[in-house]
């Protein structure tokens, strides 16, 4: 059995749907009024759809059309015990550690400057 919230949402995506109709049938739709009452209507029924969707979705009903999934759990994971060579990594040589280097910024020897008496 469906939930009720799902039942709901189809029910209210379809009414507006047969508002759009009744528009048509009753030829407003060339008017202005039935132009914003179709796209009004339109909306209402794509935000109920987009609710049920997301409703079918969290329940699981919709797992065919997530094809990432479907074709990782297909396909098997194939490992190979490969042993891969390492190339020695040349590295530089340590600098002293009392040289600053020479793009650095001076010290600041007092954050606070003394005012001078005059």
């Amino acid at each position: 059995m469906l939930p009720m919230m799902l039942v709901i949402s189809i029910v209210m995506g379809i009414v507006p749907l047969l508002g759009i109709a009744w528009t048509i049938a009753t030829g407003t739709v060339t008017t202005v009024d039935g132009l914003f009452m179709s796209l009004i209507l339109l909306t209402l029924s794509a935000v109920f759809f987009l609710n049920a969707f997301w409703e079918l979705r969290d329940r699981g009903a919709l797992a065919f059309l997530d094809k990432k999934k479907v074709a990782a759990a297909a396909t098997p994971k194939v490992t190979t015990n490969v042993v891969a060579k390492e190339t020695p990594k040349v590295t530089a040589p340590a600098a002293p550690a009392n040289v600053a280097p020479p793009n650095a910024a001076p010290a600041i020897k007092d954050p606070k400057p003394e005012e001078s008496e005059g």
